[in-house]
């Protein structure tokens, strides 16, 4: 089915995709498998993009299908009504991808962490203002592109040297591992929702 679903988004076959992706879930399907499988058809629109081999109304359309989907899948997703904590999230600077953002979003909120979400590009600067404005325990950064990398380490000492050592630092994303969480000075990574979502609740536990 995933696979389907996925060469169905790359086609741009949007009445077909969220048709199948309705069945999918309805039928007992898993969520995660299913948005998975959207950010995997993302990232070949993005690529088909870059490559000249789509247009901006492809990667737009291919936008609209994966939000449709979205508002789909989120009934499937909300878990428990506890409040664990709150979090910042934003797509570091230089980086405008917002779908593993998103995706990331939606299970956290549904495991129960209240998110600001800060957007996409986001300056150091924005990131220190939300941690002072919010009071979060954690802070979730975004990168899926090798620009994003000293991004992330930037805002991340940037953080600290503002005297906000105690808030909590998870990275996710295409490019993020051992090797970038070592180097940016983070608390933790993850390259999907549902493992990034229970080291969240790993970091606010540690913490109380």
């Amino acid at each position: 089915m995933q696979e389907k679903l996925f060469n169905l988004i790359v086609d741009m076959e949007e009445e077909e995709a969220i048709k199948s992706a309705k069945e999918y879930l309805e039928g007992g399907g898993d969520a995660q498998k299913l948005l998975n499988a959207c950010r995997d058809a993302m990232d070949v629109i993005g690529n088909k993009f870059e490559k000249g081999e789509y247009f901006l109304s492809e990667l737009l359309l291919g936008g609209e299908i994966f939000q449709s989907i979205m508002k789909l899948t989120l009934p499937y997703i909300k878990g428990e009504s506890k409040k664990l904590g709150k979090m910042v999230l934003g797509t570091v600077r230089e980086d405008i991808h917002d779908i593993g953002k998103d995706i990331f979003k939606a299970f956290a909120e549904a495991a129960g962490f209240e998110v600001v979400d800060i957007g996409v590009d986001v300056p150091v600067e924005k990131f220190i203002e939300a941690v002072k404005d919010n009071n979060p325990d954690i802070v979730g950064m975004s990168c899926l592109i090798t620009a994003g990398m000293s991004s992330m380490k930037k805002t991340i000492d940037a953080i600290k040297d503002a005297g906000l050592k105690d808030v909590k630092i998870i990275i996710g994303g295409g490019r993020v591992d051992e090797e970038l969480k070592e180097f940016s000075g983070a608390d933790a990574w993850a390259d999907d929702a549902a493992k990034g979502v229970r080291l969240c609740k790993e970091l606010v536990v540690k913490e109380g």
